[in-house]
């Protein structure tokens, strides 16, 4: 049963919903430690971050055993801090996935989980609380709750403003997060002085050339895009795009190497991946899809652009050894590549026709290479 009865309750112990924080009717069977306050929460919780934490919680919000000498207690006690160290960070990159993904309603139970851990290890007025409060003002944005997100945005700057130890980075973030709320508001002479400041704190943490820089570059761009200041807006979009080739290129030439010295040395083989966690691989799957969606609109102008972002999302793919994207993409790649070398009024239909011919060469010849057999 997952039912709670009052009587069951000790005296003046008060269980709260893990999502709302109204009184709880449920717990969680499983680990006996969370309560909810009805199935749509608890569902909710499930599915978004509780699935995957669900056993970690328990020594968490379970009395401490008993110790036989104080270094066994203060070990204990690091140990647990440990733990909630540890899903800080977790839960903190499991709501940053959903956001880059778009599922904001599935990034807020994480985010609060990440607000909680970090009050209960940092206080309740620490700087480091504050990321939470921007993923939970960006989720809030994402469903439409501008109120709760200034809300939660509001908490974030007042405490940025009482701490005299706030990084560039969290600096950055928060410029983010209220460059956001004033595009949401349609306020875009706001949202471009926060944006310039993100992009200026992000500079200053990470370098103006850095892939967590990028971001602001992007949000940027989509203004003067919606404000149809094409120029501007294709600069950053460039901007963008080339930040992160650089990236992945850069990567891809060090785990080369690495895999060939592994082989020589070991001849164990060597994992291909990206160098970034869950959460900056959805973010980047984001921003460069956003940009080729926007450079396929605008393609008969200036075609190299969309194949160079098409170039760095098959190098993204491939890092990230998906291979079903990765054939996909270099598919758009090959056809959009053969396109653009076609004399102007070459019949469109004509240019598909080939792009699936193409691939039907592909799918029969695996050795057949796009590019050696492009005209």
């Amino acid at each position: 049963m997952n039912v709670i009865y009052p009587l069951a309750v000790p005296k003046g112990r008060r269980l709260c919903c893990e999502v709302c924080d109204a009184p709880a009717e449920r717990v969680c069977t499983a680990c006996t430690v969370t309560y909810y306050c009805g199935v749509v929460h608890q569902r909710a919780d499930w599915g978004s971050i509780h699935e995957k934490i669900c056993q970690l919680l328990i020594p968490l919000r379970t009395s401490m055993p008993f110790y036989n000498s104080e270094e066994e207690r203060k070990h204990g006690l690091q140990q647990l801090q440990q733990r909630q160290k540890h899903l800080i960070e977790f839960c903190y990159t499991v709501a940053q996935k959903y956001l880059f993904e778009g599922k904001h309603e599935d990034a807020v139970p994480a985010a609060l989980h990440s607000l909680r851990f970090r009050m209960n290890v940092h206080g309740l007025s620490s700087v480091e609380l504050v990321p939470a409060y921007l993923l939970l003002a960006e989720a809030s944005l994402g469903l439409g709750r501008i109120v709760q997100a200034e809300e939660y945005l509001c908490q974030a700057q007042w405490t940025v403003l009482k701490s005299t130890e706030c990084s560039y980075a969290t600096h950055s973030l928060l410029h983010r997060n209220l460059g956001l709320l004033y595009m949401a508001k349609e306020n875009y002479e706001e949202a471009r002085y926060h944006l310039a400041n993100d992009i200026y704190f992000a500079s200053c943490a990470f370098g103006t050339e850095d892939i967590r820089t990028s971001g602001g570059y992007f949000h940027l761009a989509n203004i003067f895009y919606g404000l149809k200041k094409l120029d501007r807006a294709d600069t950053l979009y460039t901007k963008v795009s080339e930040i992160w080739n650089k990236y992945l290129n850069n990567h891809y030439q060090v785990l080369s190497q690495a895999r060939i010295q592994q082989i020589d040395l070991l001849g164990k083989r060597f994992e291909t991946d990206t160098g970034l966690d869950e959460a900056q691989e959805a973010e980047a799957i984001r921003i460069l899809t956003s940009i080729w969606n926007i450079r396929e609109s605008t393609s008969d102008t200036a075609p190299q652009k969309t194949i160079f972002v098409l170039k760095t999302l098959v190098m993204l793919y491939h890092l990230m050894m998906n291979s079903s994207k990765q054939t996909f993409t270099k598919h758009l790649l090959c056809t959009r590549a053969w396109s653009s070398s076609q004399p102007v009024g070459y019949n469109r239909g004509d240019r598909e026709a080939q792009g699936t011919v193409g691939a039907q060469r592909r799918d029969s010849n695996p050795t057949w290479d796009g590019h050696k057999n492009m005209p």
